[in-house]
């Protein structure tokens, strides 16, 4: 099959182009790249054009463009989104958005025996970080399993953080893990995150480059993950980056700083206590949201159910109907303000732990198609489709969407079984 991808990334300071052509079994990439953060606008169409007038390509021949969606700079990664955006509608091709953690771990490389650390410098003395495994074939055709999205993260807290995951990532993997460093935040806060000499560092896979995101990209578009220009977007962690004037003078600082990921998280028993809570963040997350009563009725029945707290308030929930062989995960949900912080893992840990406890053989649930992030989410997991249930979810103006059926099963010696997307 043939593929002309052109891919742009400007998530640091490093502005590059990719030119992907596959054709025949035969895979090239060609590469610009600038170093200059206040230049990412005026450089990134130049060099594309250059790239095109190289290969004696016109625009017309590409079948897509992809970009680095961030986590990142804020600018840059406007900027990257915008002309991919701009050059698809043109074009009339899709977008491939590829997370800029990714295309650093699969500069890194790495096998199925390691969990690739991935941390950028995000400034202010903190971290974007997310974890990967290669979890199939080597090379251009490595299949990669997200340990950990990205999430903002002090830099003092990234290697406890990573020395208290490991052992469930490498359960989850079926093996034990070693760990690869990569990303540039290894050298800017040095003294704040001395690793141990057993964690390998990666030197050569400091920042995303653009050819990395080409060849994650190609993957993509393999597996039917294009989406339209007016359906792309960055990956932002950090929803805010300074204080306002009043918060300030309230002695809130200069800069919000990432919630600490560090103190003990442990999901508790569900109670009637809680519900007020519950109810109002069910309903700041979902369209269709249960009512109080179907949280009274879930707790009446003896239904599994837990919340997770942060600074005293409910900050996510889960609950689950133990069937004579599965879990059935009826419900799922943290607050809108602290997603991408590592608690739906958490949670869905626990509901896991909770059904393996049991001795039963995996979990189930039910998922929106529209509900892309959780469908990804929920596949990164270890989850695969089974089946569909038509009609099953409310929907605007009193339509019905149907449901995707997912379930995750556990071996006889509980790892999970099913590879992850």
């Amino acid at each position: 099959m043939e593929l002309n991808l052109l891919a742009l990334e400007t998530s640091s300071s490093r502005c590059g182009v990719a030119l992907l052509r596959a054709s025949d079994g035969r895979l090239e990439v060609s590469l610009r790249e600038h170093e200059g953060s206040q230049e990412h606008a005026e450089r990134l169409l130049p060099m594309a054009n250059e790239l095109l007038a190289q290969a004696g390509l016109p625009p017309g021949a590409l079948h897509a463009v992809a970009f680095g969606q961030g986590p990142g700079g804020f600018t840059g990664l406007r900027v990257a989104c915008g002309v991919a955006q701009g050059m698809g509608m043109g074009l009339g091709i899709p977008v491939l958005p590829i997370v800029s953690h990714q295309a650093v771990a699969a500069q890194a490389g790495g096998g199925p025996d390691e969990a690739i650390v991935v941390a950028l410098d995000a400034r202010m003395n903190e971290v974007y970080l997310a974890v990967y495994r290669q979890a199939g074939a080597a090379g251009d055709d490595a299949a990669w399993e997200t340990l950990q999205a990205p999430l903002l993260i002090a830099a003092a807290e990234v290697v406890p953080w990573t020395a208290h995951h490991l052992s469930e990532w490498s359960r989850r993997a079926g093996r034990p893990l070693a760990v690869v460093l990569a990303g540039d935040a290894w050298d800017a806060y040095a003294a704040d995150m001395a690793a141990p000499a057993s964690w390998r560092r990666a030197t050569d896979a400091l920042r995303p480059e653009a050819a990395s995101v080409a060849r994650l990209a190609r993957q993509g578009w393999l597996r039917g993950e294009a989406v339209p220009p007016e359906q792309a977007a960055p990956l932002y962690v950090r929803d805010k980056v300074a204080f306002t004037t009043a918060e300030r003078q309230r002695g809130e600082g200069g800069n919000p700083k990432a919630p600490s990921t560090l103190a003990p998280v442990c999901p508790q028993p569900l109670t009637d206590a809680d519900l007020d809570e519950v109810v109002s963040l069910e309903a700041n997350v979902q369209a269709f949201p249960w009512t109080r009563g179907n949280f009274a009725d879930a707790l009446a029945a003896g239904y599994g159910a837990w919340t997770l707290r942060r600074d005293g308030r409910v900050a996510g929930f889960c609950i689950l109907m133990f069937a004579p062989d599965v879990a059935h995960l009826l419900v799922i949900a943290v607050a809108r303000s602290l997603h991408r912080q590592g608690l739906g893992s958490v949670l869905l840990d626990w509901c896991e732990q909770q059904a393996r406890e049991r001795g039963l053989e995996g979990v189930l649930l039910e998922v929106r198609p529209s509900n892309v992030s959780a469908v990804e989410f929920y596949k990164a997991r270890g989850y695969l489709q089974i089946g569909l249930r038509r009609g099953y979810y409310p929907a605007e103006k009193g339509g019905r969407e149907d449901a995707l059926v997912m379930q995750k099963r556990f071996d006889a010696a509980g790892a999970s079984q099913g590879a992850a997307a």
